[in-house]
């Protein structure tokens, strides 16, 4: 697979990142609070269209959608939206009829997810360089490690164990928080109260997600397959706000591996025991992999040390 990855020098408008529609009104009830959410900053509340998609990936229903975030300047030209997240309960993992299920997605089982903030987008190369100049915590970074080189592109190429590293600047600069998602909260955030194989549906078209479309999921039909990653939020997002959860990048996450759902917590947190230390997990697919692996419930593991073309992450945030 790695030696799919070409090389582009696609530079994209990064003025995409604060084009947004601010509510006049206040935000409703159904935009988490930042009190709420143990976040003291001022929320921005901004509208969006979902859309929802049947078994052969027809589309059946548009939506209009709220969300509310909170902006971090990392630099004049690097802004980072991290949209609030309610706290819920889910069902978590994927039951043996969905098309596509291994083992290592069950048992399902229920568990009730704190409020938190995650990234509206997967953290993008200059989110990374403005972060990377910070000064070092536990280990250097890369300036410019990614393949497939824009500003507005995902960052990707990066190990567990520099992705924990950005969180660490991330922190020290802000005074929040920063971290990877738990499996748990990554899982509650992508299907944002839905139960389908996809937040959007029961399939998933290439003109919603950016993956290897040469592959059908179900009853799908065949879509393209773009061979690199694409700009963040160059998609529908899903009913929370959220972009690019299906595809583009694999997402780390902060857990130890663990093969199955056996003894799994069920209160959200990250889950490090009895895991394996020489493994971390990922999440969401990329844009070399087939829709079956761009599933809510899809995961696979990877050692902290991996780098690879189609690797990325995004950052959550307790407050």
């Amino acid at each position: 697979l790695l030696s799919r990855c070409l090389q582009c020098c696609d530079r994209p408008d990064y003025s995409m990142f604060t084009q947004h529609r601010t509510l006049s009104q206040p935000i409703s009830e159904a935009v988490p609070s930042a009190q709420a959410s143990g976040v003291t900053m001022p929320l921005t509340a901004w509208s969006f269209e979902t859309v929802s998609l049947d078994g052969q990936g027809r589309e059946l229903r548009r939506q209009q959608r709220q969300a509310g975030y909170y902006r971090d300047q990392l630099s004049d030209r690097a802004p980072l939206d991290m949209v609030m997240i309610p706290g819920g309960e889910f069902l978590m993992g994927s039951p043996p009829e969905e098309a596509a299920s291994p083992r290592r997605e069950s048992p399902q089982h229920w568990v009730q997810v704190a409020p938190f903030s995650l990234s509206k987008y997967p953290i993008t190369q200059i989110q990374w360089t403005a972060v990377a100049k910070l000064p070092q915590v536990r280990r250097p970074l890369p300036s410019k490690p990614a393949s497939f080189r824009g500003d507005a592109h995902p960052i990707e190429t990066v190990s567990w164990l520099e992705a924990v590293e950005f969180c660490d600047r991330l922190s020290w600069k802000t005074g929040r928080r920063y971290r990877l998602p738990s499996e748990a909260e990554w899982e509650y955030a992508c299907r944002a109260g839905s139960q389908t194989p996809f937040y959007c549906g029961d399939n998933l078209t290439t003109n919603l997600a950016n993956y290897d479309g040469r592959h059908i999921y179900g009853q799908g039909r065949t879509g393209r397959f773009r061979q690199k990653t694409t700009v963040v939020g160059s998609f529908l997002p899903n009913a929370f706000g959220l972009y690019d959860l299906h595809g583009n990048v694999w997402e780390w996450c902060a857990d130890t591996w663990h093969p199955t759902y056996e003894n799994a917590p069920q209160d959200g947190r990250i889950w490090l025991e009895n895991g394996d230390d020489e493994s971390r997990p990922l999440r969401g697919g990329s844009w070399m992999y087939f829709p079956s692996y761009c599933r809510a419930a899809s995961r696979i593991h990877y050692p902290p040390q991996f780098k690879s073309c189609n690797v990325g992450f995004r950052v959550a945030c307790d407050g």
